[in-house]
């Protein structure tokens, strides 16, 4: 009889999690696992219907203390009609749920730590279960370190890139075409920054890159590519006000979130990843360097497990927009076989196989 496998996640929008749920639900389907996932919903709910996955409408994302033991109580409905195998939490709130509606059920839990979250009570529920995932050996080390979690406990499991998808032999010239009319990219220096526009990302440190750019080559683009959540709007506001006072109007471009994200790698000339906070894995410089797109990325994190200095990149130090430019120009003149690469270390077959291998070692136990 097939294993049937609960995802947990807060919400099914855009972002690096979402994507590794949603790419984990279709690969686990067509192995003949029974794949649901449990969301507060979202724009990629279809895609795990799509897929033949089974997902479940129900609040995992609000951080109301007072409705946390009624939620976990109706969950507990839930997972008993469904008789799930494992239980696989992938963020703090749905794993308070998780933890207190599995209490008198028992069924094995699997946890996977994304982030350096803060150290404390909340996060160390993440822990606390049968198996912890890791998403790179930056993050092992950081909860080994502060919560003393057993080495037998721990499987690093790097976030898997689909080699169907970003294979840099797939572009799609329609959408490319399209997009550069848009935005007008034809005979452009591109170079992209891809991710949710928020404080951590330091969207002012690629905007300054650029203009120190500019001087050299007025050819070049900032392309910005993510969305922007009602709360972050003032902070995209002022991005927009360090453009005008920079005179990069002509040089900036914010194209907002964009479902093609693999043929947008394919037509820059450089990915950059100037995040304040240490990324757990670097999930969109593994994309690029797999369609063989040079990357610079700040110096700490999941990404100093991808990046190979100067052959498919460079390392920066936070904040140091100086640097950056100059590196940015250093890794445009880069030639490297980056699919090959990632075919061999980081690939979402090894992912998902990898993860299977935890599930049945939990069972098993």
């Amino acid at each position: 009889m097939a294993l049937k496998i609960v995802q947990f996640l807060p919400e099914l929008n855009e972002g690096g999690v979402e994507r590794g749920v949603v790419e984990l639900n279709r690969e686990l389907n067509l192995k003949g696992f029974n794949s649901y996932v449990v969301s507060a919903g979202g724009k990629l709910v279809n895609q795990i219907d799509a897929d033949n996955g089974t997902h479940i409408k129900f609040d995992v994302c609000s951080k109301n203390i007072f409705t946390l033991f009624s939620r976990a109580s109706k969950l507990k409905k839930i997972l008993k009609d469904i008789k799930p195998d494992v239980l696989h939490v992938r963020s703090r709130v749905p794993a308070w749920i998780v933890y207190l509606a599995n209490k008198s059920l028992n069924i094995k839990v699997v946890s996977t730590v994304h982030g350096f979250n803060s150290v404390g009570f909340y996060s160390s529920i993440m822990t606390k279960f049968d198996a912890v995932i890791c998403v790179s050996g930056a993050i092992k080390e950081y909860i080994q370190k502060h919560y003393n979690t057993s080495n037998d406990k721990i499987t690093v499991i790097p976030r898997g890139i689909d080699l169907e998808v970003f294979n840099p032999n797939n572009k799609n010239e329609e959408f490319i075409n399209q997009f550069c009319t848009k935005y007008d990219l034809y005979d452009k220096f591109i170079v992209c920054s891809v991710g949710r526009i928020t404080q951590l990302k330091d969207y002012e440190t690629f905007i300054n890159a650029i203009a120190q750019i500019k001087k050299i080559d007025p050819t070049v683009i900032g392309l910005i590519v993510g969305g922007v959540r009602d709360d972050k709007r003032d902070y995209f506001n002022s991005l927009v006000d360090l453009v005008e006072k920079l005179g990069l109007e002509d040089q900036i471009v914010f194209a907002g979130s964009q479902k093609n994200i693999q043929d947008i790698y394919m037509i820059s000339d450089v990915l950059v990843s100037s995040s304040k906070k240490p990324e757990s894995f670097g999930r969109a410089v593994a994309e690029a360097i797999c369609v063989n797109t040079p990357v610079v990325a700040t110096n700490h994190g999941g990404v100093k497990d991808i990046i190979i200095a100067e052959q498919n990149g460079y390392f920066f130090d936070n904040g140091n927009y100086e640097q950056l430019a100059s590196n940015i120009l250093k890794a445009s003149k880069l030639k490297f076989d980056g699919y090959s690469y990632i075919s061999s270390t980081f690939s979402l077959d090894q992912m998902v196989d990898k993860t299977v291998e935890v599930y049945k070692k939990v069972l098993n136990r």
